[in-house]
């Protein structure tokens, strides 16, 4: 830190301010009971009466010499030229001052101090010679001083180092709530992907019951039978999803239900099965070679595109290609006629394919979803590692 942009200096507590005090008062009573036993001239003594009240003055403005540093520091170490009962609180003063670390203040605060420190001595009764005084003087001021600036360059340090403490601290937290974020966010794809699927089967199979009059116990316990299946299977996804909420690492894997490409082909099945004319064109030998992230992801987007055109086209034939190779890109797109008539009763979030996106960008890869020539396209090319 600057010395120029020191650390404001931290409140004392009272044990701190006190041993100070006494210090001033101790170091000054010192001089002073020295000062009046040396003086063989018991006429000189009652200017030590004096020089005792300019003491206590002095320590009475040590109260203040935080608020009005310069000045404080500048008086006492001014008066203590005549004054030895002032010298505890000089040194107080001058060592306070130059934890401020500003040369603009401790050059004439050296100067004073000095000046008031042979002036003191030369006017003693046994003087030492000027020469040594000014030499013991500056010394003594310059201890002082380089005192003080070490005091307030290692309170600037700790103060420097609580404050990295603190940006690292907020920044951990601030690291942390984005994880939470983030997981929150794959949770509710999670949730979106796996359980629309499922309940867009139940929505699918109660409209029929509800509004075919004309179907026979078979086939109205098959669709019954379809629809019960669905919504256990909903309510067991689910349960799965949410055990995501009670994981502790927010680092962790997806639970499951966590399907890979090679389940694909199931998901196909299970949709014509449901009702949907779905056809797969893989051009893929091996579908369980391909990473568990893109397998992941790609059924995930199998899943909500046939979701979709349940929800907005149903009884439309959908077609499924999947093309790539390790080393290249996965390429998946959907296609369904779009809806002719009346619009879909049927709500939807509006976030499927904004979650898709997400999905796709996530890995690297890239979704668009386009209207041409009748049909709603959705393509995704996702990074397939060599």
């Amino acid at each position: 830190m600057d010395a120029t942009q020191a650390a404001p200096p931290p409140p004392l507590t009272r044990r701190q301010s006190m041993w100070r005090y006494l210090a001033a008062i101790g170091c000054g009573g010192g001089f002073w009971m020295a000062a009046f036993y040396g003086a063989g001239d018991w006429n000189l003594r009652p200017f030590l009466v004096v020089d005792l009240l300019i003491g206590v003055v002095c320590l009475v403005l040590l109260r203040w010499r935080r608020r009005y540093p310069l000045a404080v520091a500048l008086f006492v170490c001014g008066v203590g030229g005549i004054a030895a009962a002032a010298s505890g609180a000089v040194v107080i003063a001058a060592v306070s001052l130059a934890t401020r670390r500003k040369w603009r203040e401790i050059v004439p605060l050296a100067v004073v101090n000095i000046v008031a420190s042979v002036v003191y001595f030369q006017i003693q009764p046994e003087r030492a010679p000027l020469v040594f005084t000014v030499l013991f003087t500056a010394v003594f001021v310059t201890a002082i001083i380089a005192t003080g600036m070490y005091l307030g360059a290692r309170r600037d340090l700790l103060a420097s180092l609580r404050e990295r403490a603190d940006r690292a601290e907020r920044e951990q937290g601030r690291r942390i709530e984005q994880a939470q974020v983030t997981e929150r966010a794959r949770i509710a794809r999670e949730m979106h992907d796996a359980l629309a699927h499922r309940l867009s089967l139940v929505a699918l199979h109660a409209g029929a019951l509800e509004y075919c009059q004309r179907l026979s116990g078979e086939e109205v316990a098959a669709a019954a039978a379809v629809t019960r299946q669905s919504a256990h299977d909903a309510l067991a996804d689910l349960h799965e999803i949410l055990g995501v909420l009670r994981a502790l690492e927010t680092d962790a894997p997806p639970e499951r239900p966590q399907p890979t490409l090679a389940d694909l082909p199931a998901l196909i099945q299970e949709a014509v099965e449901a009702g949907t004319k779905v056809q797969l064109h893989n051009q893929i030998d091996n579908l369980a070679a391909a990473p568990d992230t893109i397998g992941r992801n790609a059924y995930r987007m199998v899943q909500e595109g046939l979701t979709n055109a349940r929800k907005h086209a149903p009884n439309t034939a959908v077609d499924v290609t999947l093309s790539g190779r390790p080393g290249t890109q996965l390429l998946l797109e959907v296609r369904n006629p779009l809806r002719l008539g009346a619009a879909s009763t049927t709500p939807g979030s509006g976030l499927g394919l904004l979650g898709l996106t997400e999905r796709a960008e996530l890995m690297g890869g890239r979704l668009e979803h386009v209207s041409s020539d009748g049909n709603f396209v959705v393509r995704a090319w996702l990074p397939w590692p060599a």
